[in-house]
């Protein structure tokens, strides 16, 4: 992440658009309709509700706040996404167009049809149903990068259920917290997945789970991997034997859902307990994601477009799985890591597809950097036309490295702000709009955000804030699931007299409007653009029989944006130790998670706290990284 410092200077940069590019995007005009959106944003979601999105039966008001913050968007209206994103095309001119190209990571291609997608999520739909699953119910997705996953979770969606996708890299715990919260009876999984030539063991691991969570009734396994595994009678069912049932029809009537109905579940950490199951609705949702990512990556008919997320991400769910499949796109998913088994896989995989748009992660830019642009150079590029950066700011030498040798200075770079419980691109340029290298230029049409003061003043131009959004928007969770209490404490309590929505982000705005995030004000660590909870990493340091105390801060890491840095108070009688430190990492790694690990434990005597006993972690990451220790009026001792 970038430092104000960069952030202020490098705000007189400006890349101006081609002519080439504002004379062939889909909305030239789009700076005026952004102007007209800022007066009445219900009437700009309402244009984009009729124009992108079908409808069984028409909304009868576009916005309702009779109880806010708990917001509707689209009521009356009668929906399913999975209608949008699958029914209409496989019955149309598109049904021979190809949705989805996949590659393995050692080579594999498979590639589907909007109809050949559709019949395959049809009699996935149809094999939840004879499990039992029914309009309502949750269904938890653990599962690689592979099309099973998007198909386990259209087929979920098509049937009215609510699915909630695990990423593949969590541990038993975190999946079992997760499967429990959901209370989800139906769990769908692989035996493995494969990752940087090796197996990632996702059947061991969910079975782990599920005898910690016994509202469980049956599993499903995805063969991926072959490897062996155990596999209990009357519980779990490999997915292709179940397919070759007739019970696996290709055709499944889809359910006709409210707007304000259930989508799905995505969990993100929180500063404290447990992570919060963030529940996102089925109109509004995808009126916004269809939106942004027409108007944000200019999506035509022939291109081909990459998100290289993960699907088990927010950034998968609304752009790799849905949005494109509702405008029609051509999507290309690889299974593996990038840089393996060589730095330019990538590089060969745009040239291999004809890659049109690359949306990614600075975390993978930073990471591929690092062996040189001579890799780049190998490969033809010339097929991109738009590049686009997600999770996290993008600073300011990244970005001129992505524009000039991957976009060789003609593609220009989306870069977008946004959150999981935001739903979509909330802070966002497009095509037409004049780039900064590391700014996010401008909130989104439709969007009203604005960086304030703790008493809603607004900001000095490059004056620091909290970054606030002041109008309800279709994309945004409705709710914590089982919860309601901590969604209103969460995000709408610092601002509760304004009725504004405080995404936890600080932020600052230049003389020219553009907004610059600079990171989280609370305790929550973003390390390779995933957010993880303090509270999470302490708790499991904690749960070591030798630690009695821990606190964790992110450090600046040049690579993965953050590094979580350490400290655990010891048991009387334990001496801490390199071989103590390593124990701790693995230890965090079997309770949360590999992208959890702790790059630094550091064993302290004692912690900074407050008088109220909280842990004071901006004097520890002041003092790791050399920096003046600031108020320490509040602190005990």
């Amino acid at each position: 992440m970038s430092n104000g410092t960069e952030h202020v200077s490098a705000k007189s940069e400006v890349f101006p658009p081609s002519d080439d590019v504002v004379a062939h995007a889909n909305v030239p005009d789009y700076l005026a309709i952004r102007q007209a959106a800022l007066d009445d944003p219900a009437a700009f979601w309402d244009a984009r509700a009729k124009e992108l999105i079908d409808w069984y039966e028409p909304y009868n008001e576009v916005l309702n706040t009779s109880n806010a913050p708990f917001y509707k968007w689209f009521t009356g209206g009668k929906i399913n996404i999975v209608h949008n994103a699958l029914d209409r095309h496989a019955t149309s001119w598109r049904r021979n167009k190809l949705a989805l190209i996949w590659e393995s990571e050692d080579g594999e291609e498979v590639t589907y049809s909007y109809l050949k997608l559709w019949r395959r999520v049809n009699r996935f739909a149809n094999v939840l149903k004879s499990m039992g699953v029914k309009k309502g119910d949750t269904v938890t997705i653990y599962m690689g990068r592979v099309p099973q996953l998007p198909i386990a979770m259209l087929a979920t969606a098509k049937i009215g259920a609510i699915h909630s996708v695990v990423y593949g890299g969590f541990s038993e715990q975190a999946l079992a917290d997760r499967i429990a919260d959901a209370k989800s009876k139906v769990v769908v999984t692989c035996d493995g997945a494969w990752l940087r030539g090796k197996t990632v063991n996702l059947k061991d691991i969910t079975d782990e789970a599920v005898s910690r969570s016994p509202v469980v009734q049956k599993v499903i396994v995805y063969q991926r991997t072959g490897q062996d595994v155990k596999m209990v009678p009357g519980r779990d069912f490999w997915w292709h034997d179940l397919e070759s049932l007739p019970i696996a029809s290709p055709y499944c009537e889809t359910e006709v859902m409210d707007a304000e109905d259930g989508l799905f579940i995505l969990y993100t950490s929180g500063t404290t307990g447990k992570p919060k199951g963030l529940l996102h609705t089925c109109g509004g949702y995808q009126v916004h994601i269809a939106a942004t990512l027409k108007y944000v990556f200019d999506i035509k008919e022939e291109d081909r477009y990459w998100c290289a997320a993960d699907p088990g991400w927010i950034t998968g769910h609304s752009y790799i799985v849905y949005a494109p499949l509702i405008l029609g796109t051509t999507s290309f998913m690889y299974e593996g890591a990038p840089g393996y088994p060589y730095p330019d896989r990538w590089w060969e995989q745009i040239e291999k597809y004809a890659i049109s748009i690359l949306y990614t992660a600075p975390t993978a830019i930073r990471s591929l950097m690092r062996f040189g642009a001579e890799w780049a150079d190998r490969h033809d590029l010339s097929s991109l036309r738009i590049l686009g950066s997600v999770g996290e700011p993008i600073n300011p030498e990244a970005w001129r490295w992505y524009y000039t040798h991957i976009g060789h200075e003609r593609c220009p770079i989306m870069d977008t702000w946004w959150q999981t419980e935001t739903g979509g691109f909330m802070i966002t340029p497009t095509p037409v709009v004049p780039l900064k290298p590391g700014s996010g230029t401008l909130p989104f049409a439709g969007i009203q955000a604005d960086v304030v003061r703790e008493d809603g003043v607004p900001c000095d131009a490059n004056e620091d804030g909290y970054l606030v959004v002041k109008y309800p928007w279709p994309g945004m969770a409705r709710t914590v699931w089982g919860d309601p209490q901590r969604y209103e404490d969460t995000y709408w309590a610092d601002f509760a007299d304004q009725g504004w929505y405080f995404t936890g982000d600080s932020a600052r705005r230049d003389e020219d409007g553009y907004f610059w995030i600079i990171g989280r004000m609370d305790d929550v660590i973003k390390v390779s653009g995933y957010r993880l909870g303090t509270a999470e990493v302490e708790s499991a340091l904690v749960s070591h029989p030798d630690v009695a105390e821990a606190a964790c801060i992110g450090v600046p890491d040049e690579l993965k944006g953050n590094v979580i840095h350490a400290f655990c108070i010891l048991n009387a009688g334990v001496q801490g130790g390199d071989d103590l430190a390593a124990a701790l990492r693995q230890h965090v790694r079997t309770e949360v998670g590999p992208i959890a690990m702790p790059a630094v434990v550091e064993f302290v005597d004692s912690l900074p706290k407050t008088r109220s006993g909280k842990i004071m972690r901006r004097l520890l990451k002041a003092q790791v990284l050399g920096k003046p220790l600031g108020d320490t009026s509040t602190l005990e001792d």
